[in-house]
């Protein structure tokens, strides 16, 4: 708090800038004038009380806060060890400190005065860092970083933060405190600080980035900019300073909807019949082993399943006795979950077990381990009985089968499926559906929505579609396999489209990570790289259909201070001794794991067989507790386990008596306050899993045993963890001994290793252990992975969101601002309006169906073993039509050949053709007979060729060396297709080929083009300046001579593809341009929406002089897809409505004029034509234009106008013409006509 205790101001740290903390916003601070200071030019020394001589002052203290409530002031303890001896002999010569701003709340505290900055020491309109630290409060001021301004014309200090003023007598400090560096990286400035802080005596800290300075001449408010707090380092989070986004941070206001399949609660049942009328009641309390059930400051609700009996389904003899929760006590658990807030997800046993024993766990729980069953564990020939083996081999042959079918976890069809892969689908998209309906119940707009595990891997798929401005993250604690086993789902597509129309995919490890990118890429065929994020960093993020999926992977920790009290509770204490006693003076090594063979429970007990073969010297002290959790739900594979562990430790104890202790329990046997006794009376702890997820056990071991860094050494040679290299943990457990399961001798070796190793490396073991431990906590990983979820960019300007879609299908589009479906009412109202029109359209996909939609079609069609796809008799007689009115100039696009092109299309009068995107041109002529062949010209001049037969020679080698491409000659280009190739090695070879072409093409007149999958993956060599764009700008810069009319003032643009992205972008900057002139014009201030950063911008001021100032530009795209164009258009069939709207339009403007028109051509043919009815009325119909009737002037009503100003000398039989075909059109009203009936 400020001076007077007035103005709480709070303070933030993240987890790179621990233990610094800073301001989120700028703190001003109004300075007095130059006199009022009263020191001395040369300045000097100011007493903390604010004597006259020194000068005003700024006085403030630090509280600290638990959660949102006041805990107490700082204390003279929270200052830094090194730090207090100074303070102490300071104490004894400063001035007594001002007890004013002593709370009246805190006189238990010891007496500590305040923090003091002398405003004497600052400028106005500056911007400074102060570096304090918590409890110290006796130098004459902080540390004072001074933010340097640039200066003008972009020349920059060497150094933005200068060092202004040193604490005084503080020699000491002066080694310890926050020394500022400054380095320039990429024109930015970042400041690097050093910190005097507890926890970090031997460590230096690194706080982030300094803020960019304003201007020189930008405005600022008055006074200072002050950040401050307790080690207030430069933050990267001032936004007034920055042009990057503000930070992200969570308050107490933010709200959180976690969803996970099971909520982290205990569910107790009790009936009390004292009354005589049974009285049932439910009890809660927080699963505190469970991920989830962490405590926090934010606004969170849970929502899941409630784990009571018979929630799996199974019930009956061999099962549960109940089916669930009752439905008639399903509002009591309700009323006891409230004060939890979790809300219970209501499903139906049978089909929750349906859904997550069978399909989570009989086909996504394998698969996620990189398991796939095509085997079985019987040998069975087709049905038919396996034949005698009369040689005696019958039993080595079974046993050589089961070792090779070992990795097996479901024994049967492929994952499991047992031909019931329709039913379980089914199953797990009902639950799905289901918790969605009760997320979008418990979700509050602006909240947050955190979803964990696989078995709701496709949940947010429907959310988006009921709430899709919610930021929606996934996390999976489980590994994600490679793209080669993930592949083999049948349902593989679904899943990944089902993740991705979240925000935020999170995993513990960046390896799970790079398996889900490289499924995207390869089965989906998506992009990925990094992107700018919102704290001024840049984020992994998958591209998709426009918008950015990002991808995190953070590990997860614990809570110390739980495992903590758990350790100092009196019955783990006892539990832990009892242990210790029954295997006195023996080193024990202790693992618990899930009976199912994932979990390597053989592999480490064959290598405590191999240890003690090899080393006899240790039989008898060292004994192996292993603890298996039963594992019903793994069916087959749980007995098998249970049995082959069972007959190893029988075979060990055989042989060596008491070595393994072997027991089988239950899970809640085996609860976190039995799994902590039995750790801490252990000395080893061995998880070797041959694939595992997240496994907390070496954590929770580690915290057991972190008192042997401080206690004195009792001869126990405790504390290290013994770790199989797929275990996620061991990423992060660096001073543990880590294994390769497969290998025996390795895991033998791990356990000589534990048991000899020396005092010193025993102990940098744990100590290196308890590092991650400590600092990364459950808290501190969800806040982590929280803030990444908050900062996505999703409802910011100018990208909307947008549903496409059905069914699992459904995704989300990035979509510009204003990007809506092409309204054909005010198309054809302002094309009736127009007097010179220009189309333009694109051809494959937009006036025919694509023929690029299959791979199949695509190559059979470069080979010229398919005809092209053409455009239906209907679509051909629409656009003659339309090319009949000599006011519209309408111009066919293609990316194909000009043969082809001329084939389909070249017998259209009026129709301009342009065949491979523009390269060659075929101007709109009035042809006078039907075999006339079409003149072409060429967008570029071609002046050398030679460059082809070398692209083709350098492709050909490509084309040898990867599979399933081929090389694509047209008259114009050359392109390398890889869309059939493999996906991820054929983008790498296409990016060698175009460094390659690159090189070699330089000299030239070419451009290389590389076209990505989302693209149709090709790398392509065309004539330099070659574009659909370049096209439109020439075709609009020859507008005067091909429709004999100077400007344009209506142009309509329909693409469907990338080939048309630069046409709809060149059109729409024409557009836009013309806009901004009429909003010049009529003095309108407010400028234009940005431009989407996807458009390039191009120069089409060439474009100036040939279109109409009152130009209307319409651009739009076929398909609801992200695009330069500001509209969409659904498919072929809308673009066919759509061009049949605008002939009818101009048929309905040729036939039906005014009055005033009608007179108007009356008077100009009164010397000529012998009749105007017949002639004009007859020319109307066959399509042609009157020749006056392109100079009609717009209608005027007859209240506007006096009749008898065209009353001259005409003759009455005249009039009563005129008359006659005023009764006729009296009968339209005008302002219907606008509806055009559509």
């Amino acid at each position: 708090q400020d001076q007077g205790m007035r103005k709480p101001i709070p303070l933030y740290t993240t987890a790179s800038q621990f233990p610094w903390y800073h301001t989120l916003q700028p703190l001003p601070i109004n300075l007095a004038s130059t006199s009022a200071f009263g020191a001395a030019p040369g300045g000097g020394r100011t007493s903390i009380g604010g004597a006259a001589s020194g000068g005003p002052e700024y006085k403030y203290r630090y509280a600290v806060y638990r959660g949102s409530n006041f805990h107490r002031w700082e204390q003279r303890a929270d200052t830094p060890a090194d730090l207090q001896q100074e303070e102490k002999q300071q104490e004894e010569d400063a001035a007594p400190l001002d007890g004013a701003l002593m709370s009246a709340t805190d006189q238990s505290n010891p007496p500590l005065g305040s923090h003091v900055l002398p405003l004497r020491l600052l400028t106005n309109r500056e911007t400074y860092t102060v570096n304090d630290v918590l409890g110290f409060t006796t130098a004459a001021h902080p540390d004072i970083d001074h933010v340097r301004a640039p200066r003008p014309g972009g020349i920059q200090e060497s150094s933005s933060l200068a060092k202004m003023h040193s604490r005084s007598g503080s020699r000491d400090f002066g080694r310890n405190s926050r020394v500022s560096l400054a380095s320039s990286a990429g024109g930015s400035q970042s400041a690097i600080s050093e910190s005097a802080f507890p926890s970090a005596a031997k460590k230096k800290k690194s706080v982030g980035f300094a803020p960019t300075p304003p201007r020189l001449n930008a405005p600022s408010t008055p006074g200072i900019v002050l950040p401050s707090g307790p080690g207030a380092g430069p933050s990267n989070s001032i936004g007034s300073l920055r042009e990057t986004s503000e930070p992200v941070h969570l308050n107490s206001t933010d709200g959180l909807v976690v969803v996970s399949a099971f909520l982290p609660v205990i569910l107790n049942r009790s009936v009390d019949d004292t009354s005589g009328t049974p009285i049932v009641q439910w009890r809660a309390d927080w699963d505190y082993e469970v991920l989830l059930s962490m405590q926090t400051h934010l606004r969170v609700t849970r929502v899941g399943i409630v784990k009571w009996r018979g929630w799996h389904g199974n019930m009956g003899k061999k099962g549960s006795p109940e089916a669930g929760v009752p439905i008639n006590e399903r509002h009591l658990v309700e009323e006891c979950l409230r004060k939890f807030y979790c809300v219970p997800v209501w499903v139906e046993p049978s089909l929750f077990g349906q859904m997550y024993n069978g399909f989570c766990k009989g086909v996504l729980w394998p698969v996620m381990h990189n398991v796939t069953s095509i085997y079985t564990s019987k040998m069975e020939t087709d049905g038919e009985q396996a034949p005698d083996n009369d040689d005696g081999n019958d039993d080595q042959m079974k046993g050589q089968f089961s070792e090779y079918t070992m990795d097996d976890v479901e024994q049967g069809p492929i994952h499991g499926g047992r031909g019931n892969e329709a039913e379980m689908w089914a199953a797990y998209n009902t639950v799905n559906r289901k918790f969605a309906e009760v997320v979008v119940q418990c979700f509050n707009e602006g909240d947050l929505v955190w979803i964990h595990g696989f078995h709701l891997l496709i949940l947010p798929s429907y959310l988006t579609r009921k709430i899709p401005m919610a930021k929606v993250g996934i996390f999976l604690h489980t590994p994600f396999p490679s793209s080669e086993i993930f592949r083999t789902v049948w349902c593989r597509e679904d899943l990944l489209r089902g993740m991705l129309n979240a925000d935020q995919v999170g995993f513990h490890l960046f390896e799970y990570a790079r398996h889900f990118l490289t499924c995207c890429r390869r089965l989906l065929g998506l992009n990925y790289g990094m992107i700018p994020d919102a704290s001024g960093g840049h984020t992994l993020a998958i591209e998709n259909n426009g918008r950015h999926v990002a991808v995190t992977s953070i590990h997860a920790g614990i809570e110390p201070p739980v495992l903590n009290q758990i350790l100092a509770h009196q019955l783990t204490t006892d539990k832990a001794a009892a242990i210790r006693s029954q295997f006195e003076g023996k080193t024990i090594f202790c693992a618990v794991d899930r009976l199912e063979s994932l979990k390597g429970i053989p592999l480490k007990m064959l290598g405590m067989e191999r240890f003690l073969k090899r080393c006899p010297e240790w039989v008898g002290k060292v004994v192996l507790i292993q603890v298996g959790i039963s594992a019903y739900e793994r069916g087959d594979d749980y007995v098998k386990t249970k049995k082959e562990v069972a007959d190893i430790a029988s075979r060990i104890n055989e042989t060596w008596p008491g070595t393994v202790q072997f027991q089988e329990c239950s899970e809640s046997e085996m609860r976190l306050q039995q799994r902590m006794a039995l750790m801490r009376a252990a000395d080893v702890v061995l998880v070797t899993p041959i694939r595992d997820g997240l496994n907390l056990m070496p954590l929770e071991f580690t915290i057991a045993h972190q008192d042997a860094l401080t206690t004195p050494f009792d001869g126990r040679k405790r504390g290290l963890c013994i770790l199989s290299e797929f275990s996620s943990s061991t990423r992060v457990m660096r001073g543990a001994l880590h294994v390769n399961p497969w290998k025996i001798s390795e895991i033998a070796n791990a356990f000589y290793s534990a048991l000899i190793m020396n005092e010193d490396e025993r102990l940098r073991r744990i100590g290196i252990a308890s590092e991650f431990v400590k600092r990364v906590t459950t808290q501190r990983w969800a806040l982590a992975v929280m803030l990444d979820l908050k900062g996505v960019q999703k409802n910011v300007n100018p990208v909307q969101y947008s549903g496409a879609g059905l069914g699992l299908a459904y995704r989300l589009l990035g979509m510009d601002t204003g990007f809506t479906s092409l309204d054909i009412n005010t198309v054809a109202k302002s094309f009736k309006n127009s007097r010179t029109r220009l189309i333009l359209l694109d051809y494959g996909g937009t006036i025919v169906s694509n023929d690029n939609l299959n791979n199949l079609m695509r190559f059979q069609l470069v080979k010229e073993r398919r005809q092209h796809s053409k455009p239906d008799e209907h679509m051909i007689k629409t656009i003659t039509e339309l090319c009949a009115d000599k006011r519209n100039t309408v111009f066919v696009i293609s990316g194909k050949e000009r043969h082809s092109l001329s084939k389909t299309l070249g017998n259209i009068p009026r129709l301009g053709l342009a065949a491979e995107h523009g390269m060659f041109i075929s101007w709109p002529t009035t042809r006078k007979t039907a075999n006339e062949k079409r003149h072409w010209e060429t967008l570029v001049p071609i002046t050398d060729t030679t460059w082809r037969s070398l692209a083709i020679t350098i492709m050909e080698v490509y084309q040898s060396r990867t599979h399933g491409s081929y090389i694509e000659e047209t008259e114009m280009k050359v392109l390398w297709q890889y869309r059939d190739a493999d996906l991820e090695f054929g983008y790498q070879q296409a990016r060698e080929l175009e460094d390659h072409l690159s090189k070699y093409l330089r000299s030239f007149p070419v451009d290389i083009l590389h076209g990505g999958m989302e693209e149709g993956g090709y790398v392509e060599v065309r004539p330099k300046g070659v574009n659909k764009g370049v096209l439109a700008m020439k075709v609009i810069r020859n507008f005067p001579k091909i429709a004999q009319h100077d400007k344009v003032e209506f142009a309509l643009v329909l693409g469907d593809d990338h080939c048309d992205e630069p046409m709809l972008s060149v059109m729409r900057q024409i557009g836009r341009r013309v806009e901004q002139n009429k909003r010049n014009l009529s003095g309108i201030q407010d400028p234009l929406p940005p431009l989407p950063t996807t458009i390039s911008l191009v120069d089409v001021s060439p474009c100036d002089e040939f279109v109409s100032p009152k130009l209307d530009v319409f651009t739009c795209t076929v398909g609801k897809k992200p695009s330069a164009a500001t509209t969409y258009l659904h498919d072929v069939d809308a673009v066919q409505d759509l061009l049949e709207a605008l002939n009818r339009v101009s048929t309905r403007d040729h036939r039906f004029y005014s009055a005033i028109d009608l007179h108007l051509v009356a008077q100009e043919q009164k010397l000529g034509a012998s009749g105007f009815t017949s002639s004009t009325q007859s020319s109307m119909e066959d399509g042609t234009d009157h020749p006056a009737a392109t100079e009609l002037p717009k209608s005027m009503s007859l209240t506007a106008m006096d009749i008898g100003a065209f009353d001259d000398t005409g003759s009455d039989k005249k009039r009563d013409k005129i008359s006659a075909n005023l009764d006729e059109f009296l009968d339209i009203d005008e302002d219907d006509d606008d509806a055009l009936c559509f």
